[in-house]
């Protein structure tokens, strides 16, 4: 007997299992103790059951019919593929396949139940990752029904677009990770959901100070070493340019971080160097380099960081003022870290792409294959990326604002501003930080009043940083 069929490459399918995982965290726990720590007391408990959640919902309508959507047989022309289950013998067992991108890409070594695993945690943490643009006032019902439908119109179109052989990656747009499937798509999405839901109450948006700092610690380490996976798993093979890639995500990163870091210092409102701003750089890196990861240099890399990172600390710190983006309330700046950081990698990636990054080695008379941008002679593949981010932009925007509508036909999609004042109490029954009389009445205790110095109300977060 033996446990591999003959073309499956152990190492292979371990580094894409590994990657999967990693990626995998970065959602639950990593964005999930992130944003709740980021967002007010009253909410951490709404932020993580959303997140959790939201991971549930994509998973299931994933092996039912989304994966398929983006990475199976055409269906709709070169713009959206056939829906369809992957739960048989053959859907987990058999050698995993794309069909578009049969011939253009070295034959998969790993099973097909580890290629829908490793796409569906990229699948999973997009809806996440808008979710802190909604946070503190969305229905929780309505987000229910938003997120399967927004995977199954938007995220698998987006995907198969740009991984599954669609339409861009027949033009040759570069997306190594998921900078526009992704990130831009998210930016988009939790601009435009916030903007049709309407924002939190004015009191809560003028006193919006993270919670708890060390969970959002956590929660950032999580995201930045799980991010690892995120570029390192995407060239499909643990070969030279997943090497590559995960070394310029770590680059790129660093050089974000500490951009951000001196711009607040010389530039910021306060002239201070502040943990949030670090956090900022940092997601903004990631994200940046996530378009670029496995096609540019490390010096590519490090310039990715520092231009990504500048533009974003304009756009948080200048770009919010406008009256727009003040009537709209991203809650997060999920537009900025994400939507801004996206669309720049992905613009740099056509002018930084460079050849001598190889992504798969030719083997007789089959050429290998690497990417070559605007610096090394292909002018055409920063329009290339131009057009690519203006498709998912519009897409998503549109997608977004319908379905939502949609929904709120049937849900309001903005809890009712009672609601609004208790939050996680109201909602759930549930508080992450429970007062001491509240705990002993949830253990069977008496829940006659305490002594005085524990009856005091717990102080608010002073005013802070928004995040």
């Amino acid at each position: 007997m033996t446990p591999y069929p003959s073309w499956l490459n152990a190492g292979d399918n371990s580094w894409q299992l590994v990657a999967a995982t990693l990626v995998g965290l970065m959602s639950l726990p990593g964005i999930a103790i992130l944003y709740a720590g980021l967002a007010q007391r009253k909410w951490a408990v709404n932020t993580m059951l959303m997140a959790f959640s939201g991971f549930s919902l994509v998973l299931v309508a994933w092996v039912l019919w989304v994966f398929k959507m983006g990475f199976g047989e055409p269906w709709i022309a070169t713009f959206l593929g056939k829906p369809g289950p992957v739960l048989m013998a053959g859907s987990e067992q058999g050698r995993a396949n794309i069909p578009l991108l049969k011939g253009l890409i070295p034959e998969f070594r790993f099973p097909q139940s580890t290629l829908v695993y490793f796409q569906f945690v990229f699948a999973a943490i997009t809806p996440l990752l808008f979710l802190g643009s909604v946070v503190g006032r969305m229905n929780i019902r309505a987000w229910l029904l938003f997120v399967p439908l927004w995977s199954t119109f938007a995220y698998a179109v987006n995907a198969f677009l740009l991984w599954g052989g669609g339409w861009w990656a027949a033009q040759g747009a570069l997306d190594y990770s998921g900078g526009y499937v992704i990130h831009l798509a998210a930016g988009t999405t939790g601009f435009v959901a916030a903007a049709t839901i309407g924002p939190r109450l004015a009191r809560d948006r003028a006193h919006a100070a993270p919670n708890n700092l060390l969970i959002c610690a956590a929660g950032a380490g999580i995201l930045w070493l799980g991010w690892n996976g995120f570029n390192g798993g995407d060239p499909y093979f643990a070969g030279a340019d997943a090497a590559a890639a995960v070394l310029n995500t770590n680059l790129a990163t660093a050089a974000a971080v500490l951009t951000w870091l001196v711009l607040d210092m010389a530039f910021g409102p306060g002239r201070k160097p502040t943990f949030l701003g670090s956090v900022n750089g940092m997601i903004t890196g990631l994200v940046a380099i996530t378009p670029a990861a496995g096609y540019v240099t490390g010096l590519g890399a490090l310039i990715i960081g520092l231009v990504a990172s500048t533009f974003v600390w304009l756009s948080w710190n200048h770009l919010a003022k406008l009256r727009l983006f003040k009537k709209v309330d991203d809650a997060l700046g999920v537009f900025h870290t994400h939507g801004v950081a996206g669309l720049t990698g992905g613009i740099l990636v056509g002018f930084l792409a460079d050849p001598s990054i190889i992504v798969y080695l030719g083997a007789g008379k089959t050429p290998g294959f690497s990417a070559a941008g605007l610096l090394y002679g292909n002018p055409r593949q920063v329009l290339v990326q131009l057009g690519a981010a203006a498709t998912v932009i519009v897409w998503d925007a549109v997608v977004t604002f319908v379905l939502l509508r949609l929904i709120g036909l049937f849900v309001k999609l903005r809890l009712p501003d009672p609601v609004l004042e208790s939050g996680d109490l109201a909602i759930h029954d549930e508080e992450a930080y429970p007062r001491q009389s509240i705990a002993l009445a949830a253990e069977g205790g008496t829940t006659s009043a305490p002594p005085a110095e524990e009856t005091r109300k717990l102080p608010e977060p002073a005013h802070g940083e928004e995040n």
